[in-house]
């Protein structure tokens, strides 16, 4: 996966933005406003993803391309690394999961209005 394709696969989940709050490289995407995903445009390396600490141990134990999210929190974060043992397919599970997991914790106002 390069990163136009991941900027075109999150810009058309509903609600979706991107923004370079961080620094000039460093690319977000919210939903309503909150953080899913953040990767670093220059060096396309890795995308830091939400995930559910019992799935994130799993994952890191299976993968040797998904590691404890790098400067996140390493409980409810993992960064996925580019060109590795993980298939595009399998990051796209985990990036609509990561939008799932941020959509759920939504308030129901919020949710509503996506």
């Amino acid at each position: 996966m390069n990163i136009e394709d991941l900027r075109m696969y999150c810009l058309l989940k509903k609600g979706v933005t991107e923004s370079l709050p961080f620094s000039e490289t460093a690319l977000v995407f919210k939903v309503q406003n909150k953080m899913f995903a953040l990767t670093d445009i220059d060096k396309f390396q890795f995308i830091n993803l939400k995930c559910e600490p019992e799935r994130a141990v799993e994952l890191r134990e299976k993968f040797n391309g998904i590691k404890p999210g790098y400067h996140m929190n390493k409980k409810h974060w993992i960064s996925v690394y580019i060109n590795t043992d993980v298939e595009d397919k399998l990051l796209i599970e985990l990036l609509d999961e990561s939008y799932d997991l941020v959509v759920k914790s939504l308030t129901k106002k919020l949710r509503e209005e996506l």
